[in-house]
């Protein structure tokens, strides 16, 4: 990994990941109201609400456009919030669907927790929460090392808090 957060940019082996730009929009605005990019996380959004977030996305801290370097097409978003969830940094990510199984969305969070949990963005723990339905979520974040750590019920379906732990701090 090359660059990093101070210049609002990391790279991969395949992949870049830098702030959106105005003409990620279409790609980012197609995470939102896919059917199956969003059967774990509340179904597709209602179009007003996608309008806004389209009008405050580009340029927003702390969410990357995941590109593939070879050929700069947009395959999904990642999004590190600091403090979401009880003080703790909270990563999210989603990739569309023709992307899945191609270890970009591994490449692109592992990128992200190493450089958050480095303390290169934040310190303490790092958490991503996702619904206990989504088996291929759960394994890739079992892989990347996240340990489950708390269950619970949001948006009225069981969820799994899961968190991956700086060096040297201990799990809250």
């Amino acid at each position: 990994m090359t660059d990093g957060p101070r210049t609002g940019v990391l790279t991969t082996a395949r992949l870049t990941l830098r702030p959106i730009e105005r003409a990620d929009v279409p790609s980012v605005s197609r995470l939102w109201t896919d059917r199956e990019v969003r059967r774990h996380l509340g179904g597709p959004v209602a179009e007003d609400v996608v309008r806004e977030r389209e009008r405050r996305c580009v340029g927003a801290p702390g969410v990357f456009s995941v590109v593939r370097t070879r050929d700069s097409a947009v395959v999904g978003l990642v999004s590190v919030e600091p403090a979401a969830r009880q003080g703790r940094t909270e990563v999210s990510y989603q990739l569309l669907p023709e992307h899945w199984g191609s270890g970009y969305a591994r490449e692109a969070v592992a990128a992200v927790v190493a450089t958050v949990v480095t303390g290169d963005i934040v310190t303490g723990d790092v958490v991503a929460v996702t619904q206990e339905a989504n088996s291929r979520s759960r394994r890739l974040l079992e892989a990347l090392g996240a340990e489950p750590v708390e269950r619970f019920v949001e948006w009225g379906e069981p969820q799994v808090l899961y968190a991956f732990t700086a060096p040297g701090s201990a799990r809250r």
